[in-house]
């Protein structure tokens, strides 16, 4: 009996996501506000492009350790709350794409790119500020300090409302910033392919480091 208690307590607590609802599902609060999931926890089903780098194990979107394809929705999307939950491992460095184009395996990629990175790995002691966790890479870095520790699971929220972006880990606003300002008085020419497009696809962005990923949901917002 006792043994069959502790079965039970890990398999519940497997069951919930760091904020308390069941892991890969809609709270009804969630539900009544919109959202939609991106990823049901049993199948990448809603996702393309490099799924043979991406695997699904344990309700959660596993990047494996080498690799550095890209990983992205079905769907597109233009202004939008993104919700979800990551796990880093040491050094683990990927991205979260907005507004995507797909890129063919191997081609890098194209659009607006927010960090997804293990900040206190040495490696990356010397990196520019917006190359740290946060940061709209190229153009606005984040606050540092409120990743919670490598194993644990973090919890993000990014906000996409036309040129507006703001992105919130672990209930604090780490960058809130705007396309237009950060851009402004640069060439056209000059300014990263893709970062003002209005419109295209979530995507996952590896870079030869292993992180996973639960808990994907997303509202449309209206213009």
């Amino acid at each position: 009996m006792k043994i069959y208690n502790i079965i039970t307590s890990i398999l519940f607590v497997c069951c919930f996501c760091a904020q308390g609802q069941k892991l890969n599902q809609l709270s009804d609060k969630e539900v009544k506000e919109g959202y939609q999931l991106l990823f049901d926890g049993k199948s990448l089903d809603n996702w393309i492009n490099n799924t043979d780098e991406y695997f699904v194990e344990n309700g959660c979107i596993v990047k494996k350790a080498s690799g550095i394809g890209n990983l992205y929705t079905k769907e597109e999307f233009d202004n939008f709350v993104l919700r979800f939950e990551f796990q880093l491992t040491p050094g683990a460095n990927n991205g979260l794409g907005l507004r995507h184009i797909v890129m063919p395996k191997g081609k890098g990629y194209l659009g607006m790119e927010l960090q997804i990175l293990d900040n206190e790995d040495p490696q990356y002691k010397d990196l520019k500020p917006y190359q740290y966790h946060g940061g709209l890479y190229n153009y606005a870095p984040a606050k540092r300090g409120y990743l919670k520790p490598v194993g644990e699971w973090n919890v993000e929220e990014v906000i996409a409302d036309g040129a507006n972006i703001k992105v919130i880990l672990n209930g604090t606003v780490i960058l809130d910033t705007n396309l237009k300002k950060v851009t402004q008085g640069i060439p056209a020419e000059k300014i990263q392919p893709g970062l003002l497009r209005s419109k295209g696809h979530i995507a996952f962005l590896g870079h030869d480091s292993a992180i996973k990923f639960r808990n994907i949901r997303i509202k449309p917002l209206q213009k």
